[in-house]
């Protein structure tokens, strides 16, 4: 059996260029080699999954490379990793310290990568101070953390920081399409877009989940086959829902919630996506505020058509009315009830927002 590695490793960006969603931090970084305005103590910060580590490493290679070695030489010997969770420790730093002492036996500089730098303690930050103020001229720090505000303000003042931000569910599919084609993988546009969605951001999550749900469905990855694999409720759902709250059809409706039920989902999760559904028809109504709706091009035209059917103030009745029903949800001592009442005031609701009842 050949071994398997993950996409995240597999498609690991090698050059600036394949960083996903990072365009400002990526052209600072490379303007800054070019121009030899490279500071020795960079802060990289953001969310989990946003590329990090990977720019590190990148920036690492480039500031080496002086056109005599393969574009494959990846310096090893010149980039030291650490995981600052595991070693936190004064004395771990102090080892740091005295390797940094050493100039590079190949190369021009040694790039030392801390990882989750907030995790150090107080005394292990204090050690660090002097050496990240005044370090040697061939040495590189770059801290890397999802926690800025734990980072003590000595040790931010010396750095340059750069905040990554979250990927867009535009970039992380447009990337995870790239993926599917060069994989041979026949991927509809609303699957990857469910992906990306559930991946909130996180370019290395959005992979993980990739790999699982193609290790479940082949080569051919369907919007039904992801959502089945995710346990995540389909569009479907809540375009059936609100079909039967706008023909006043409250058995279908408390049939369609059971059922919902069943399937393993609890009320929490189906009332909060109902009130998404509500907004995402809501940003329809309006042709300047379409942008704002983050779903793929087929379920983009099913949202358009049901937002016709609806008017502003009844839209604004039913995310009301939802709202309230997802903030009273974990102090309610019936959920199941109190989801079901929900949806019958949804469905006595005319267009003009007023209440009319019809069982």
């Amino acid at each position: 059996m050949e071994h398997f590695i993950v996409s995240a490793r597999k498609y690991r960006p090698k050059t600036f260029k394949d960083v996903v969603g990072q365009q400002a931090i990526t052209n600072t970084l490379k303007n800054a080699i070019e121009h030899n305005h490279l500071a020795q103590a960079l802060l990289f910060c953001g969310p989990r999954g946003v590329g990090k580590t990977t720019c590190a490493r990148i920036l690492a290679k480039m500031i080496n490379q002086d056109g005599s070695q393969s574009e494959d030489e990846d310096f090893a010997f010149n980039i030291f990793e650490l995981d600052a969770a595991s070693n936190n420790s004064v004395d771990d730093i102090r080892n740091l310290i005295d390797q940094v002492r050493i100039p590079p036996q190949v190369g021009k500089y040694k790039v030392y990568i801390i990882d989750e730098v907030h995790m150090l303690s107080q005394a292990a930050f204090n050690a660090f101070l002097k050496t990240l103020e005044e370090p040697p001229k061939h040495a590189i720090f770059i801290l890397a953390t999802t926690e800025k505000h734990k980072i003590i303000p000595t040790i931010l003042s010396r750095c340059q920081i750069f905040d990554f931000k979250r990927i867009t569910v535009t970039d992380a599919k447009e990337y995870l399409r790239y993926i599917a084609e060069n994989q041979g993988i026949q991927a509809e546009d609303d699957a990857l877009h469910i992906i990306a969605q559930k991946a909130d951001g996180a370019m290395r999550d959005a992979l993980s989940i990739f790999d699982r749900v193609v290790s479940f469905s082949g080569t051919t990855l369907t919007r039904q086959a992801v959502t089945e694999n995710l346990n995540v409720l389909d569009y479907d759902t809540y375009f059936k829902v609100t079909d039967y709250i706008l023909s006043n059809n409250i058995p279908e409706l408390l049939i369609q919630f059971n059922e919902s039920l069943s399937h393993g989902f609890d009320g929490h999760h189906f009332i909060a996506g109902l009130a998404s559904h509500f907004r995402d028809l809501m940003v329809c109504k309006n042709q300047a505020t379409i942008e704002l709706l983050e779903v793929g091009e087929e379920a983009k035209q099913k949202y358009l058509e049901q937002s016709q059917k609806t008017s502003i103030p009844f839209l604004m009745q039913c995310i009301k009315l939802t709202n309230e029903c997802d903030l009273n949800y974990k102090t309610s001592k019936n959920q199941r009830l109190l989801v079901e009442l929900c949806l019958m005031e949804l469905a006595s609701i005319n267009f003009d927002g007023e209440k009319k009842k019809k069982w």
